[in-house]
């Protein structure tokens, strides 16, 4: 996967790339990140890249030539010539899930585009973007923290990463619940116990525990989630049990 990002602050990047999963991944080869700061595409000497807003109203606007510049760049710079999904972070965007950084870790290439000011001008968001994406219901000072946060979550997916598939396909959200809990050594901490039935051997009742347990956990922190997710039989017996035994807890 290749990703580029356009920021007017692209040394915020260093960091995050540079360590951790992020950086492992592009040693692996699996993913090569580039970071751009789309001022060098200005067409006027003084590198502006925002201007007063038509209409008047507080704040700067993000003008659609440098932007459109880069991107057209990028895409033409693309060797797999399969065309980029342009993202851009944005606190009106669609809510993140972890459906979405599923469907982001199929593509070959991604651009994210970071802003700062007022906002955008409009013709950004009409001609070239393909995903507006917010992660929360607040607002932040610009598009790079948010774009990290989309950016780990998509390249932990990408085949190899993590090393095994399993390290992802448990986690919360990707089955449709949360995730069950976890345990290890030491067995008994200063009189914690560890669950006796993960330390049984039997993967069978092992399985059946985690299941049950994040069924249990899913209805007590995010029973929103139950309601668009198919349960099975077997299943709904056991939310059932959960659910007697929730109201004498």
């Amino acid at each position: 996967m290749r990703i580029d990002i356009l920021s007017l602050f692209p040394e915020m990047f260093t960091g995050v790339l540079e360590t951790s999963i992020l950086k492992k991944a592009s040693e692996k080869g699996a993913v090569s990140y580039k970071v751009t700061d789309f001022r060098e595409y200005a067409d006027n000497k003084h590198k502006t890249v925002d201007d007063y807003p038509y209409g008047g109203g507080a704040g700067m606007v993000l003008k659609p030539q440098p932007i459109f510049d880069a991107v057209t760049t990028m895409t033409s710079k693309n060797e797999t010539k399969t065309k980029p999904r342009v993202i851009l972070m944005c606190p009106q965007g669609e809510r993140y899930t972890q459906k979405k950084a599923e469907e982001l870790a199929t593509e070959d290439h991604l651009i994210f585009i970071c802003g700062h000011y007022e906002g955008y001008d409009e013709r950004i968001r009409e001609h070239i973007v393909t995903d507006e994406i917010s992660i929360g219901d607040y607002v932040l000072t610009g598009g790079e923290l948010a774009s990290m946060v989309v950016l780990d979550s998509v390249v932990r997916l990408l085949p190899d990463v993590l090393g095994k598939a399993a390290s992802h396909e448990q986690d919360s959200f990707s089955t449709g619940l949360l995730e069950h809990p976890h345990y290890t050594r030491p067995a008994d901490f200063r009189g914690m116990k560890v669950p006796d039935v993960l330390l049984s051997g039997n993967h069978a009742y092992i399985e059946e525990w985690r299941t049950k347990e994040a069924l249990r956990r899913t209805f007590r922190r995010r029973p929103d989630l139950l309601e668009g997710y198919s349960l099975n039989e077997q299943q709904m017996e056991w939310l059932s049990e959960i659910k007697k035994e929730e109201e004498t807890y």
